[in-house]
């Protein structure tokens, strides 16, 4: 189930995953950076689509995701398991896990509040500005569409800012469906987008030299429209750990945080462009 796409178009158009009954099984798009596993995004987003299918009230806010990522995900079938820890009035906590070959190898932990009225008065929240989205949409068809001071060549289009030091930004478009031909779901983009956090809070003068092993995502709200935006706020790092974290914003502004923990790792390497800019 995973051949038979040859062709350019269907390349663009595969999904992550194909449903086989109980199991999804990866697409070639799915491999990450890291060698032949899968991508952290992908498994994030995954879980954060399982999560939600256990959510039947529109009223309830997906407010925080946390991924844990304790082994590589290889490129095989999987499953997924899912069952509500919590579920009151304004409150349910949703627990899911991915497991190849009846061993766990990533799970999330997902906390969805119910909305209301919003309290009057000001809080003070940081600013956050960000680089202007792309003026030609869809010119790369990847989960990168453009970045600002970091990463590959396909990913940096404009030379002056690949090597720009200091803050790290992206904007991301998600193009091609998580499972099968399912249109996306703003919650899941949110969830792929918040495991990027450790790339751009991580990337120093000799590129990604950290692995993520866990992310959690606030969100305030859902993302409108397909562009998702991540602007590095902090790096903390030393004798081979690190801890980063970004904002998480859409064209109307702030909407949530990400916080990532990775550790030292060699042997990052950007999507070929062949597959990442089709």
């Amino acid at each position: 189930m995973q051949g038979n796409f040859d062709d350019d178009a269907a390349v663009s158009q595969l999904p992550y995953f194909l449903r086989d009954q109980n199991r999804f099984l990866p697409t070639e798009i799915a491999r990450g950076g890291w060698g032949p596993s899968l991508s952290g995004h992908v498994v994030g987003g995954l879980l954060g689509w399982a999560a939600e299918q256990l959510v039947d009230d529109p009223q309830f806010q997906p407010a925080r995701l946390t991924i844990d990522l304790p082994r590589p995900t290889a490129l095989e079938p999987v499953e997924v398991h899912t069952r509500v820890r919590q579920d009151r009035r304004r409150l349910r906590l949703v627990e899911a896990e991915l497991v190849q070959n009846g061993n766990p190898v990533a799970q999330a932990s997902v906390l969805f509040l119910r909305r209301g009225p919003q309290p009057d008065g000001h809080v003070w929240s940081q600013p956050i500005p960000m680089p202007p989205l792309p003026a030609e949409q869809g010119a790369v068809e990847s989960l990168f569409i453009r970045t600002y001071g970091w990463g590959a060549d396909i990913q940096n289009p404009d030379p002056e800012w690949a090597e720009t030091p200091g803050q790290k930004y992206t904007w991301l478009q998600e193009t091609r469906p998580l499972v099968d031909a399912e249109p996306m779901t703003a919650f899941t983009r949110a969830a792929m987008a918040g495991d990027i956090t450790a790339s751009i809070a991580n990337w120093g003068a000799r590129g990604l030299q950290f692995i993520n092993v866990d992310y959690t995502l606030t969100l305030s709200r859902l993302p409108e429209g397909p562009h998702l935006g991540l602007a590095s706020l902090t790096h903390y790092s030393d004798d081979g750990v690190a801890t980063g974290s970004a904002a998480l914003v859409d064209p109307d502004g702030p909407i949530g945080n990400c916080v990532s923990v990775a550790i030292a790792q060699t042997g990052f390497l950007a999507p070929p462009k062949t597959i990442a800019a089709q």
